[in-house]
């Protein structure tokens, strides 16, 4: 029996990308990295095109990173894949569970309808409605719909004065006229990244500021560190990735004074957080379920 033709979808040279691109090449004998930059569709040949390379031949797509930095393009890009998804070949994750991860909202309002605990948050296009958010939370995180690692985002406070913060949402505006707000938590300079493969919880890494940075991404230096969650908070960010039918996906959370709360479902996981973390190498065990899968 042949062994399956596995592309990864990412950013070529980036460490996720590359060692998941190594794990599978080591199962299959072959390696084929593609940067969705570089896929055309042809509709009268029903093809994904990447530098001679037919996504639609594949046995299956891993898409570990869909662009480098998150846009509306982005869900265009996510869009591509279900052309190869209708001609039989698996993605992992299924384009319609990322496409719901990759707009901060649609997150935020599907966890939020199934009762998983969040930071306060308030949506809006209204200045008004936004500086009445700012003064009844005293600070908060102003938020783009879509972004990764921190990016794009700022902390306003009711100290910061009227002219200010109507000054620095009208300027966010110009670029993201629907205005994601939440309130700012207390972090104590920590918060957790619990992993699930296939629903699975794997374990958990956390996520360490090292400066006084307001939050604690790699991106703004912090570090990972190895972490047990209780029962709880496992069986909560269980509950919330369990909404969006994802192969591997990473819960961001977060322990505060009044019970544990859930930022985000990941639409793609981070590989770096479990080894450095936990010494799990995700990327390993994300590689043999792909392949399992297919065969």
């Amino acid at each position: 029996m042949s062994k399956p033709v596995i592309a990864v979808i990412g950013i070529p040279g980036k460490w996720s990308t590359e060692v998941l691109a190594d794990r599978i090449e080591a199962k299959t004998g072959s390696r084929h990295v593609i940067d969705m930059a570089d896929v055309t569709f042809d509709s009268t040949h029903g093809t994904l095109m990447a530098n001679h390379f037919d996504l639609t031949q594949c046995d299956g797509i891993a898409v570990k990173k869909i662009s480098q930095q998150y846009s509306p393009a982005t869900l265009d890009r996510l869009e591509l894949l279900r052309v190869a998804e209708a001609q039989g070949v698996r993605v992992f994750s299924p384009a319609t569970s990322m496409l719901r991860l990759i707009d901060r909202l649609s997150c935020t309002i599907t966890m939020h309808n199934h009762g998983i605990p969040m930071p306060e948050t308030c949506v809006t296009e209204s200045i008004e409605d936004a500086m009445t958010f700012i003064q009844a939370s005293e600070a908060v995180v102003l938020k783009p719909l879509f972004s990764t690692k921190a990016r794009g985002m700022a902390v306003l406070s009711q100290d910061d004065g009227e002219e200010a913060l109507k000054n620095a949402l009208k300027s966010f505006q110009e670029d993201n006229p629907v205005m994601y707000l939440q309130r700012k938590i207390s972090l104590s300079g920590r918060d957790m990244g619990l992993m699930f493969l296939n629903g699975e919880y794997l374990g958990a890494y956390a996520r360490v500021a090292q400066n006084d940075s307001w939050n604690t991404t790699i991106h703004s230096g912090g570090k990972y560190e190895n972490v047990t969650p209780p029962s709880d908070v496992i069986d909560m960010a269980y509950k919330a990735q369990n909404l969006f039918n994802m192969d591997f996906t990473t819960v961001d959370v977060a322990e505060t004074e009044a019970g544990a709360i859930c930022f985000e479902v990941s639409a793609f996981g981070g590989f770096r957080g479990g080894l450095e973390g936990t010494g799990i190498d995700v990327a390993e065990r994300y590689a043999d379920y792909i392949v399992k899968a297919i065969s």
